[in-house]
């Protein structure tokens, strides 16, 4: 392809030549446009063209069709958010998306420097929301840097999916406080649902507009049965908002209903795998078609009331309920309503029977209905508690969310604040943050003076010894205490006892680890017990391990390690190896070479 310098000189030698009579820009404007429009053109070629002569400007940014084209072309992603009869000047929206394009990748580029030793605190993102701009122009470069070459490019992967995250989830919230804030009367459920749904997953394309067309798909699947069973049936024509009063009418419906959702499409409660978080998001079950009681709750709620029937919730304790009403003005009797087990194919249960589910007597109280905002705390609070069951950091992760999540629905819970302020505290991710916490908890509660105070002692200490410059500490295969090290960082290896593949990211000349954890994990027991080196290593099912050195061996077939930390450590994947990111090559000066030379060593047979 020719160069812009080329393109330019050619285009104003046509354009000047024989006094600007015939060549190029004797063309039609249309044809101009379509030449203009041609995919081999880059925007630097077509902005070169603009500047040799006033009619081909005309052409390319009066009209504007050629960057039309052009953007939509670059990023086809983007189409969507601008309407087919716009008056869009789409010269502007083209430099403007390139820009923010440049400057973001600049961004993502600083961070490993900036962040390689430690989290990302909440004010590291400023530079990526100092950019302004539309929101989806920062979303789609990111995202375009995701879906480069799989193997390539790992380190800008890592920080451009924290910024998306970090982003998506800030869009999430203010959404979350804006729904919270509406009428509870405009509330719906399903909204709420999908809005938790976003935050603990905030790179899943799940979008209220999918949920719903999915939802809408079981709805019609419904009606199908209904038209040849009962052809005449309200349902089968009702509005969103329609509720029938014939109780029949509504048996009907909720019959053909379980036959739909149980039978034919093979919904059920997931017992198997019930403390699986999956189970609350409500996009993985409606995939997967498992869930919990309260997110199969709330696909059977929400398709009854396409269908005219009204079901409200029930927050009964242990086991999430729907109550159907058998009066038809509605009642505040227990013993009016039919109690729906939608964890249990649809099974209908009276106020009595109820109790066998969780085996106790249950206040009348608890078969009340409740608000979308108790629906809310509910599901909030299950993902509380399934953060809490494990000590990894998937599982802090899904703790975070869920204390952001319930703080949002009760921002003055001290119970809750104080754990929040306690997490990331642990997790040393955010002091600020902490501080922040602490203070709106003294300002709700006075009397947690001194818990706070004490925790805020301790948070300005850890902000003063993170503020002290610490240096990297460089370990050379030279040296003579590490003469025992075999491996060096970016070796893909399988452990011996365990069967794991990983990913070696960094070492040690012997077990660095305490005493209680060398107790737990038998170190001792080891042939060359602790005194040996040990490896820290990402492994295939996403823990990070430390791996004494005569556990591990090479890995007879290499393959990419499916560890989300991989790209802060390492910028490529080359078939057999990982390669050290400029960060991790400071600290281990010598182990780019020799990986190379292991790699030949351990494969040269293969």
């Amino acid at each position: 392809m020719k160069t812009s310098k080329m393109a330019e000189a050619e285009v104003s030698g046509v354009a000047e030549g024989e006094g600007g009579c015939g060549g190029l820009v004797a063309l039609p404007e249309e044809v101009l446009e379509q030449i203009f429009c041609c995919p081999s053109l880059s925007h630097v070629d077509v902005v070169s063209v603009c500047l040799t002569c006033r009619k081909l400007q005309e052409v390319c940014q009066g009209r504007s069709t050629v960057w039309k084209h052009k953007f939509r072309q670059r990023w086809p992603r983007l189409t969507k958010y601008y309407s087919t009869t716009g008056n869009h000047n789409w010269w502007e929206e083209y430099r403007s998306r390139h820009t923010i394009g440049w400057k973001l990748r600049k961004i993502v580029d600083s961070f490993s420097k900036r962040f390689f030793t430690k989290e990302v605190p909440v004010d590291g993102f400023k530079d990526i929301e100092a950019l302004g701009g539309p929101f989806h122009f920062i979303e789609d470069e990111l995202l375009s840097i995701l879906n480069m070459d799989g193997r390539k490019y790992l380190t800008g992967k890592y920080y451009s999916r924290k910024i998306l995250c970090f982003l998506r989830q800030q869009n999430i919230m203010e959404k979350l406080k804006e729904f919270l804030s509406s009428p509870p009367e405009q509330q719906r459920l399903i909204e709420g649902v999908v809005l938790i749904d976003q935050y603990c997953n905030p790179l899943a394309d799940t979008s209220l507009e999918n949920i719903l067309l999915q939802l809408n798909h079981i709805t019609e699947e419904v009606k199908k049965v209904l038209r040849l069973t009962k052809s005449s049936h309200p349902s089968i024509t009702a509005e969103r908002d329609d509720v029938f009063i014939d109780l029949e009418l509504q048996r009907q419906v909720l019959d053909i209903m379980n036959c739909v959702l149980y039978k034919q499409l093979k919904f059920k409660g997931n017992e198997d795998d019930y403390y699986n978080p999956m189970n609350s998001y409500i996009h993985q079950v409606l995939g997967q078609k498992k869930g919990i009681p309260i997110t199969l709750c709330v696909i059977y709620s929400t398709i009854g009331k396409n269908l005219g029937v009204r079901l409200e919730p029930v927050s009964f304790p242990g086991h999430f309920l729907l109550r159907w009403c058998q009066k038809p003005e509605g009642s505040t009797d227990m013993l009016d309503y039919i109690y729906i087990d939608a964890f249990d194919n649809g099974k209908r249960c009276t106020a009595k029977e109820c109790e066998h589910l969780i085996g106790q007597k249950v206040a009348a109280n608890f078969y009340s209905s409740v608000t979308i905002k108790d629906v809310l705390f509910r599901m909030v609070t299950n993902l509380f508690h399934l953060g809490k069951r494990e000590d990894s950091d998937q599982s802090y992760q899904l703790l975070r969310n869920a204390l952001d999540l319930y703080l949002t629905l009760a921002p003055d819970d001290v119970q809750y604040l104080m754990l929040q302020a306690r997490l990331y505290f642990h997790l040393g991710i955010n002091p600020e943050k902490v501080l922040d916490i602490l203070q709106h908890i003294q300002a709700v509660d006075p009397l947690q003076h001194g818990v706070v105070g004490h925790l805020v002692q301790l948070t300005l200490e850890q902000i003063a010894r993170k503020n002290q410059t610490a240096e990297v500490q460089v370990k050379r295969h030279t040296e003579e205490k590490h003469k025992k090290i075999e491996f060096s960082v970016g070796l893909t290896m399988k452990h011996k006892r365990y069967g794991y593949d990983c990913v070696i990211y960094g070492w040690d000349p012997k077990c660095m680890m305490g005493l209680d954890w060398m107790r737990t994990m038998g170190v001792h027991n080891l042939p060359h017990g602790p005194d040996q080196p040990f490896y820290n290593v990402l492994v295939q099912d996403g823990s990070c391990r430390y791996a004494a050195q005569e556990n591990l061996i090479y890995n007879s077939s290499p393959m990419e390690i499916g560890h989300q930390e991989v790209g802060r450590y390492f910028s490529e994947f080359c078939g057999t190896h990982y390669v050290a990111n400029e960060e991790l090559q400071i600290q281990y000066p010598d182990d780019l070479v020799l990986t190379s030379q292991f790699v030949v060593k351990a494969y040269e047979h293969s």
